[in-house]
């Protein structure tokens, strides 16, 4: 069995540097396609976080608005490394699942024999559809929280939510773009059954989208509040 597992390791982390080594020949006819599907789910997002925001009756209670109505502290900044950095951890971790599902069970179940081929040939595509519910309740979840929040806080501001979806675009459209990377390179590899390469999309992925987080969140602590202000006449 330990045989097994070590045959499918170094069978995964060679497929892995093979797909890496071609990538690094010709970066952008991979980069683009996720960037472009990534950008997309962020505007569709922030279309239906403005729809939701729009249906709902904002709370009357005043938040604090970090840039607005008190000075960015480095704590808001290290809160929204937090928050973003759990997303995408969780789109991540979904391409790492994706790999495993797709690649790794189907090459162990090649191995194996009886019952425990039987279990390892069905698993791959139950984990398959898990992580794309899992993703997909993810991604709802997170748009009625946004929706919540981006209604509440245009009602203090006194504008429209989609007046304060134009003043959260500077940070809030790479933002968004970066996280969903993971997410946009596994439906690429699934859609054409490169299961085998999502380990090095994972990889890929969180290293394009953590710099843009770094730069969005200071947008957002130091741009985008300016632009709110303007846009609510403060």
């Amino acid at each position: 069995m330990s045989a097994v597992n070590d045959l499918v390791l170094v069978r995964g982390m060679d497929a892995t540097r093979r797909t890496l080594r071609r990538w690094n020949a010709r970066p952008w006819t991979v980069i683009a396609p996720w960037t472009a599907l990534s950008a997309a789910i962020a505007l569709l997002m922030l279309a239906a976080v403005v729809t939701v925001a729009a249906s709902l009756t904002p709370d009357p209670t005043l938040f604090r608005l970090p840039g607005l109505d008190a000075p960015p502290t480095a704590g808001d900044f290290a809160y929204l490394l937090y928050r973003n950095g759990l997303v995408l951890a969780l789109h991540a971790m979904a391409c790492v699942a994706g790999f495993i599902a797709g690649s790794s069970l189907p090459l162990a179940a090649a191995n194996r024999s009886g019952v425990d081929r039987w279990v390892h040939e069905r698993a791959g595509p139950l984990a398959i559809a898990f992580v794309a519910g899992a993703t997909l309740f993810s991604l709802v979840t997170q748009t009625f929280a946004l929706g919540l929040r981006a209604s509440d806080v245009a009602g203090q501001l006194g504008i429209a939510p989609a007046t304060l979806a134009v003043g959260l675009a500077p940070h809030a459209i790479p933002e968004l773009t970066a996280l969903f990377l993971p997410l946009a390179a596994w439906l690429i590899a699934s859609r054409k059954g490169r299961w085998d390469e999502l380990l090095a999309a994972t990889f890929v992925t969180v290293a394009l989208a953590v710099p843009v987080l770094l730069a969005s969140a200071a947008v957002e602590l130091y741009v985008s509040p300016e632009l709110l202000r303007a846009l609510a006449g403060m």
